[in-house]
């Protein structure tokens, strides 16, 4: 099984909004026959491709095991149901990590095979499957997609000096490892503020990929430029506003290519947790949250963000502008409290991951 979650990895870029699945075929005595993770959405899940590679190797599965991270799938969505083709192969027993928490799943592919005389067993290293794919879960189980709020620091909590200036205070190596982290989102989300100052391209580069995640902007007044870099590319872009812009604006910004979405608060702001409910709709899985302090303290204060990924520099700057503007608190009981998971060294700096408490549903 820990093969086939190292297989599943290899989905992590590439098979977004279907969840990360890997599989393993063994003889009973553990000899491997074949091995698959999910493709791009539309096609091949991670049962059919280690099928094709054991037939490919010329070896015959009948009577084998297989071990997949994600209950193979019972219905026909964009492809025909594994299950189907688990019991056409002759495989005798399935070793499920985690089932899959989708309606039209939801222990059926465990019941067919079962039915159909294969022998199945479930459990094994079921945190580890849910944990890859924690923003899959997170849009099925709760109706919005995981939250991961990125930042990046001096030591002692300064993301821009009193000028504004702010690049770049993290290492090339550290914002190399937080493109993998844009990568594996289905969205990489940011305000307008940060699209004026900045004008970012928020893709993920300088990694071999066939997709780019797609692009959110929080822009209640629709103040992004028509020539913001972010617009360019045939991902898709998504601006959520309040409904108070011109026509004129909206016009524009659609002929750039920008689909422009209306949900307001009371306040004439973007609805923050109906955006999220909107993209789950979308089939968006994890929101990758790049912003400034503004940005990151409203998602804080309404209780959005599902993970902190930090990276601290192995510098100190004493004045300028920090991590949010969350607060002021009165009591620490108020703060958000998160639990840490391991630390990494990337390059010089540090990189941290905090999971919110309360965030593990799954």
């Amino acid at each position: 099984m820990a093969l086939a979650l190292a297989w599943a990895e290899k989905s992590l870029w590439l098979s977004n909004p279907n969840p990360r699945v890997g599989c393993v075929i063994t003889t009973p005595d553990g000899d491997l026959l074949g091995a698959g993770h999910t493709q791009a959405v539309g096609e091949a899940h991670a049962e059919v491709m280690a099928l094709r590679d054991a037939h490919a190797k010329g070896l015959s599965v009948q009577g084998a095991t297989a071990y997949v991270t994600l209950e193979p799938c019972a219905h026909h969505g964009r492809t025909p149901p594994c299950v189907d083709a688990i019991k056409t192969a002759g495989i005798a027993r399935v070793v499920v990590a985690a089932t899959d928490p989708n309606p039209a799943v939801n222990g059926q592919g465990i019941a067919r095979l079962r039915e159909a005389g294969v022998q199945v067993e479930t459990g094994l290293m079921a945190d580890a499957a849910r944990g890859l794919n924690i923003g899959f879960f997170s849009r099925i189980i709760r109706k919005r997609p995981w939250v991961r709020m990125k930042m990046a620091a001096s030591a002692d909590g300064i993301t821009a000096l009193p000028n504004g200036e702010s690049q770049w205070i993290s290492s090339p190596e550290a914002r190399q490892d937080g493109h993998r982290f844009r990568a594996q989102a289905c969205v990489v989300l940011t305000g307008a503020g940060t699209v004026l100052a900045d004008d970012p391209q928020l893709d993920a580069r300088g990694l071999p990929l066939s997709r780019q995640p797609h692009v959110v902007v929080i822009d209640s007044r629709l103040q992004t430029p028509v020539t913001a870099r972010l617009l360019r590319g045939q991902r898709e872009k998504w601006l959520y506003h309040s409904g108070v812009a011109t026509e004129q604006a909206r016009a524009s910004l659609e002929t750039a290519g920008a689909t422009l979405i209306t949900l307001a608060n009371a306040h004439n702001k973007v609805d923050l947790t109906a955006m999220l409910t909107d993209l789950a709709q979308r089939e968006v899985n994890e929101v990758h949250l790049e912003a400034g302090a503004a940005l990151n303290g409203s998602f804080l204060r309404e209780q959005l963000v599902d993970e902190v990924l930090l990276y601290l520099a192995p510098t100190l700057l004493g004045q300028g502008l920090g991590l949010s503007n969350l607060g002021p608190l009165s009591a620490l009981s108020q703060g958000v409290a998160m639990r840490w998971l391991p630390p990494s060294m990337v390059g010089p700096d540090i990189r941290l991951r905090g999971i919110v408490d309360n965030r593990d549903l799954f």
